[in-house]
Order: structure tokens, then sequence, then C-alpha cells
């Protein structure tokens, strides 16, 4: 069975090497589902880390329905990608009524070519799964990752056995939830790959900091923040 490791720094990357992980899915910011990591961090895993390691791509957190210039910046990081000899690439796009774009996500996997493809979690999302699953297959989608459309693949189990049931040429590869405690039950259900991050929290501070710098009204899944062209020509007005 093979074990993905989603992997938020270059330390994590490389305890997953260290563990035995058989490849890394390499993103940032795991506490919104993961965005690009950046340049550096790319360069640097690369450099190293010797197993195969696949790019989440991905501009934002929030929904998976992008706009025209998201969807270029998508592009340009799979292209970056490609020319730093990565393994894989791992995306997706939604139509804002939760169905398959799958125009844009056709030019994805195209754009990877000789990489492979890894359909994400906006799977979970989609209302039809089961025809998204073959569609995606047409589109020439190497996997998708998938907790069966709940919270956690535990959750999702009975229906994660029939995506696997009826995918033809597209491994389907569960996610969310996965630990030392439960793995097997995949493994015996005969799934041939499992997706985790591992993530232990370990303090980094002695003392607490005097304020946080998390903002917990950033984190949604149906609004997108943005600097607000109003908002701002009202504070510049004010000064110049």
């Amino acid at each position: 069975m093979l074990v993905e490791v989603c992997a938020n720094s270059l330390e994590s990357a490389l305890n997953a090497e260290r563990g035995g992980a058989d490849r890394i899915e390499l993103c940032s910011e795991l506490a919104v589902g993961g965005i690009t990591p950046s340049y550096g961090l790319l360069k640097m895993v690369k450099k190293h880390v010797s197993i195969p390691v696949h790019v989440l791509i991905r501009p934002r957190s929030g929904d998976f329905t992008y706009s025209d210039l998201e969807f270029d910046i998508m592009k340009e990081n799979i292209k970056l990608c490609k020319e730093l000899g990565f393994q894989g690439i791992v995306s997706g796009i939604l139509k804002k009524d939760y169905t398959l774009d799958e125009e844009r996500t056709k030019s994805l996997i195209d754009a990877s070519n000789d990489m492979k493809f890894t359909f994400h979690r906006a799977f979970d999302w989609v209302k039809t799964p089961l025809e998204t699953l073959s569609r995606l297959e047409l589109l020439g989608a190497h996997c998708v990752l998938t907790s069966g459309q709940k919270k956690t693949a535990i959750e999702g189990f009975d229906f994660l056995k029939e995506l696997k049931e009826s995918a033809q040429n597209i491994m389907v590869m569960p996610g969310s939830g996965i630990n030392d405690g439960n793995v097997k039950l995949f493994k015996e259900q005969g799934f041939r790959a499992v997706h985790l991050s591992g993530t232990k929290f370990h303090k980094s501070l002695r003392i607490a900091p005097p304020i946080s710098m998390n903002s917990v009204s950033f984190l949604n899944d149906d609004k997108i923040g943005t600097s607000h062209l109003e908002t701002i020509q009202a504070v510049v007005n004010k000064v110049k």
C-alpha cells in the first residue's frame, strides 16, 4: 500500500521520508485545507527530499471556483513545478453549483503533461460523485483524494468502498483522519493508497505572545476575503 504524507514544511517532508512514506503531497497552511507552497519551499524540498513529491496547486483558501487570473496563476505554478522536476500535481476546479469544471480541470491535467495528476478533496463537495469519478477518468486524472464525502475517511468508509469498486483506471485514495489505529481497515479493503498528514503540535515559544495573529473570521469555505477597492480608496483619500 502506498502511503502519501501531506507535508506543510521542509521539516514535515523530511520526517515523512525518514518515516518510510512512499510519496509526499507538498503544501502550505493545513489549517485552511492547504495552498500552493512557496518557491523557496519547493526548491528546498527538491534539494533535500528523494522520494516522489506531488505539489498542491491551489492559489488561495476558500472555495474551489477560481477567477481567470487565479486560473492563470495555477497554470504558471504547474509550469514551475514541471521545470523543477516534481513528479505530480494535486489540484482541481469546481463550478459554483458544485459540479466539476471539466474544461478547466482538463486544462490543468494537460498542463501537468507527464506529471501524475490527483484531483483533490474538492471531490467531496460534488453533487454527483460517481458520475464525477467517471468524468475524471475520461479527463485523464490518475487519482482522486477523498474522504468519501464525509468529514473523515472512517465516516465515509462505505462510500469509499463504493467509489473504489466503480473506478476503472483511476485510483481512489482515502484521506482525512487516517492514523495507525485505523489504516489497516483500508488495506484490508483493498485500497492501494492512503493519505495523511500525521501532524502533531509541539510548543515553539516558552511564553505565549501578548496578542494572537490568527484571524478566525478569515476561515470561510463560502466567502473569499480580498482587499476592497472602495475601502482602500477611502483611506487613501483621507491622507493624500
